[in-house]
C-alpha cells in the first residue's frame, strides 16, 4: 500500500517537473502558485515527503529560472515567495545549502538594488535574505562578505515603501547581532544613512544605532555631526529618535563633544542664518514661510539640553560650563524663530531654578523686569518680549566658570 502511494507521488512528481521543462511562463506562474497555496509553513520533511523525496529537483529549476529572469521581472514575486517557503522550512538546512551554492544570496541582494524592482519583490527578497541570516552567524557573514550590508542600506535609503524599508532595517539589525566579525560595519552603516534625503529611513537608522551601539561598546566620533544635523528635521518622529540616541550616547566618551556641539548649535553662524534659497526670493514663486533649517536645529538644541539637565545633575554642570547659560539666552532673543525662543526659556528656567549661581546672572543680564516676565511665564515670555528686550538677550555676557551644584 505504502508503495503505491509512493509511485502515485513520484508520477505526479514527474509530471509537475515535465509541464515545468516544456511549459511556457504562464504554466511555470500556474505551478508556483499552486506550490505557494500548498505549501505555507511546511517543515523540510513535509516538503520532501510532497515531492517523493524530490523536493531539489523542483528547488534547481526553480533557481536557474530565477537567476535567468530576475533582470526582467518575469513571475519574480512568485520565484521569490516559493524560494522563501524552502529557505524558511524547519528541519530543511539542506535545501537553504542548495540555495546558497548556486550563488543565492548575490542574486537576492541584486534584486534589492534593482531600479526596476518592485517594491513587493524587494521585500520578499529581504525575507529570504532574512532566513539565511537567521540561520546563525557563518551565514551572516556570508551575506556581509557579499557586500550585503552595503546593499541592504542603500535599499533602505532609496525605497518608497515603508514596508521594505522596516525589512531592511530589522534585518541590518539582525546581521549586526551575534556577528562579531561584522558588526561594526554594520554600525557604520547605520551611521552613514542618517544623511539621507528619506525621513523614514533617518527614523529607523537612529532607532536602530540605539540598539547596534551597545553591542559595538565604543562610539564614533563620526557619529556626532550626522546626528546633530538632524536635529533641522521638520519630522518631529526623526527628532526624537535623535534625542533618544543623544540621550544614550550619553553614556559613552563621545557625551563631552556632543554636548559642545549642542550648546554651539544655540547660536548659528551668520552665514547659516543669512542663507536663503534662492527660490524663496522668485517673486514668481508663492511666499513660504517655513522657519530656516539652522532655527529648527536651534531649538531642537535648547530642547535637548533641557532633557538633558533634568536626567542628569553632572551632565547640567557640564553644560553650564560649556557656556550654554550664554547661548540660551541668546537664543531667546531669536524674534526670527519662536520655538527657539520657547525651547530656550523653559530650559533656561530649568538651569535658573536649580543653580543659583545661574539665576544670579540670568537675572543681571536680564535686569529686573524682563527677569521678572522670565519667571512668571517662561514658555510665553516670547510674546510679551519687545525688540529691545530681544536685543539685550543676544548682546549678553554671561559666563559662569567652574559651576557645580554645590558652588552655584
Amino acid at each position: 500500500m505504502g508503495s503505491a502511494k509512493q509511485q502515485t507521488a513520484m508520477t505526479r512528481v514527474m509530471h509537475i517537473l515535465q509541464e515545468w521543462d516544456k511549459g511556457s511562463k504562464v504554466v511555470r506562474q500556474k505551478i508556483l502558485q499552486d506550490f505557494i497555496s500548498q505549501n505555507q509553513n511546511k517543515t523540510g520533511p513535509e516538503l520532501e515527503q510532497e515531492f517523493a523525496h524530490a523536493a531539489s529537483l523542483f528547488l534547481t529549476r526553480l533557481t536557474a529560472w530565477l537567476r535567468l529572469t530576475y533582470m526582467i521581472g518575469t513571475s519574480l514575486n512568485e520565484q521569490l515567495r516559493a524560494i522563501s517557503i524552502f529557505l524558511s522550512a524547519a528541519s530543511g538546512h539542506k535545501f537553504m545549502v542548495e540555495f546558497l551554492e548556486v550563488g543565492g544570496v548575490l542574486t537576492l541582494l541584486e534584486i534589492i538594488g534593482l531600479k526596476q524592482a518592485q517594491e513587493k519583490n524587494k521585500t520578499v527578497a529581504l525575507s529570504c535574505l532574512h532566513h539565511i541570516a537567521n540561520a546563525g552567524c557563518k551565514y551572516k557573514e556570508l551575506i556581509c562578505e557579499s557586500y550585503g550590508i552595503r546593499a541592504v542600506a542603500e535599499c533602505l535609503a532609496k525605497s518608497k515603501s515603508e514596508e521594505t524599508q522596516d525589512a531592511c532595517r530589522n534585518l541590518l539589525l539582525m546581521l549586526a547581532q551575534g556577528n562579531p566579525k561584522f558588526e561594526m560595519q554594520v554600525y557604520k552603516g547605520l551611521i552613514a544613512l542618517l544623511p539621507c534625503s528619506s525621513p523614514k529611513a533617518q527614523q529607523m537608522a537612529a532607532h536602530a544605532l540605539r540598539i547596534v551601539q551597545p553591542i559595538v561598546k565604543q562610539a564614533n566620533v563620526n557619529l556626532i555631526d550626522p546626528l546633530l544635523n538632524l536635529l533641522k528635521t521638520l519630522h518631529l518622529e526623526v527628532q526624537f529618535e535623535a534625542i533618544e540616541l543623544i540621550k544614550e550616547l550619553m553614556n559613552y566618551d563621545v557625551r563631552e563633544l556632543l554636548l559642545k556641539g549642542l550648546v554651539t548649535l544655540l547660536r548659528p553662524s551668520k552665514e547659516d542664518t543669512i542663507s536663503r534659497p534662492e527660490i524663496l526670493d522668485d517673486p514668481n514663486v508663492t511666499t513660504i514661510n517655513a522657519p530656516l533649517p539652522v532655527f529648527v536645529q536651534q531649538a531642537a538644541a535648547a530642547k535637548t539640553i533641557g532633557i538633558l539637565a533634568r536626567e542628569s545633575t553632572e551632565l547640567a554642570e557640564m553644560l553650564i560650563q560649556a557656556r550654554v547659560v550664554h547661548n540660551l539666552l541668546y537664543a531667546m532673543g531669536n524674534q526670527d524663530y519662536a520655538d527657539s525662543q520657547r525651547q530656550a526659556s523653559i530650559t533656561l528656567e530649568y538651569f535658573c531654578s536649580t543653580f543659583p549661581m545661574v539665576d544670579d546672572h540670568v537675572r543681571v543680564a536680564m535686569g529686573e523686569t524682563l527677569y521678572d516676565l522670565f519667571m512668571s511665564c517662561p514658555d510665553s515670555l516670547y510674546v510679551h518680549m519687545n525688540h529691545i528686550q530681544a536685543d539685550v538677550l543676544v548682546s549678553n555676557k554671561v559666563n559662569i566658570p567652574n559651576c557645580t551644584r554645590v558652588n552655584c
